[in-house]
């Protein structure tokens, strides 16, 4: 493994982190879309903050002990902070997770950061650091923070131990508390502009990247892992249910798709509710242009406010799309209440 690397639209990015190197916070968050870099992005600032030798431009050297440490992700003044389901699975943000112990367990990987995983850092944080130097705290998703967890992260926030800096990553800062947003610097990134994500696209040997890009809302990694991943067939399958209401069975659908992931479901839905309500708005299509026939005769069918709670219901579900009674009553429920929309 080697020092994380920055993504070719991150280079301004790059360079504004550049400017805030003589006087870095105690707390940095980086928040925007899921799928654009934020990780990345945030692990190659640790890296070079840690380096020995930094190289132009700020860039870590890649070939020091630090480095070569911090590629292993075992350097003493470094720690990363993530629920146990990221250490077995690929993060949409684009980097890769490590196989973490082998061992089998029946017990199904917690999607939180527990309050052990911020009550830990305690041990880390009174130790001197490696030859006195800086010590370096990423801590990602920050929305998977349960309560106990940000309450207690909070506490560190409020009295920061010396030379420590917490980088935080967020998919959505609206989930986090009030008061750990007040004591981070936040730094905003936006996705890339799209020809530059597609370009990239096309480099990682995706075949129509432009539809790949809109149908994961400009985020490249997203788009990527899509494109790499096995949800195609599901996808497809859905779409064309959701194209032709009056023909939908809810039960056999829902059979038929109770293995799909569910997040995945909804997102799919989200996004095509939120293409049916621009269009019945005057606006674009957004995610699904290759749909633009259909979802042009559907959003003629159903009225903006049927749409916007619609829209509403779509993201109330979402959050509990992780957490259902029972997949196949969901799935039917969410195609009962569509199917309604449209009568």
């Amino acid at each position: 493994m080697s020092v994380p690397y920055i993504y070719p639209w991150q280079h301004d990015d790059w360079a504004r982190l550049q400017q805030l190197r003589e006087r870095l916070p105690h707390a940095l968050l980086f928040h925007g879309e899921a799928g654009i870099g934020k990780v990345a992005l945030a692990e190659h600032l640790a890296a070079s903050l840690l380096c020995e030798r930094i190289g132009p431009n700020g860039h870590a050297c890649g070939s020091c002990d630090s480095c070569g440490w911090f590629a292993q992700y075992g350097h003493p003044d470094y720690r990363r902070v993530r629920p146990d389901a990221l250490e077995t699975e690929e993060i949409d943000d684009g980097t890769e997770a490590e196989e973490s112990s082998g061992k089998k367990t029946t017990k199904t990987p917690s999607k939180e950061i527990r309050v052990e995983q911020v009550r830990a850092l305690a041990t880390f944080m009174n130790v001197s650091t490696h030859r006195a130097g800086l010590r370096v705290v990423l801590l990602y998703p920050a929305e998977a923070l349960n309560t106990t967890a940000a309450n207690t992260l909070l506490k560190t926030l409020e009295e920061p131990p010396p030379n420590t800096l917490f980088l935080l990553v967020a998919h959505r800062i609206d989930r986090l508390l009030p008061t750990i947003l007040s004591r981070c610097q936040r730094f905003a990134l936006a996705p890339p502009d799209t020809a530059a994500a597609s370009a990239w696209l096309a480099s990682q040997e995706v075949a129509q990247p432009e539809r790949w890009l809109a149908e994961y809302g400009g985020a490249p990694l997203a788009a990527l892992a899509a494109a790499q991943g096995e949800a195609m067939p599901e996808k497809d399958d859905w779409l064309n249910q959701l194209a032709r209401p009056q023909s939908i069975n809810p039960m056999a659908v829902a059979e038929r798709l109770q293995k799909a992931p569910l997040s995945e479901l909804v997102a799919w839905q989200q996004r095509w509710l939120h293409d049916l309500l621009s269009l019945k708005l005057g606006a674009r299509v957004r995610y699904f242009p290759h749909q633009q026939q259909s979802l042009t005769q559907l959003a003629a069918r159903v009225s903006a406010e049927h749409l916007q709670q619609a829209v509403r219901d779509a993201a109330n579900r979402r959050r509990i799309s992780d957490h259902p009674l029972s997949a196949r009553l969901f799935i039917e429920q969410m195609l009962l209440e569509y199917t309604a929309l449209f009568r």
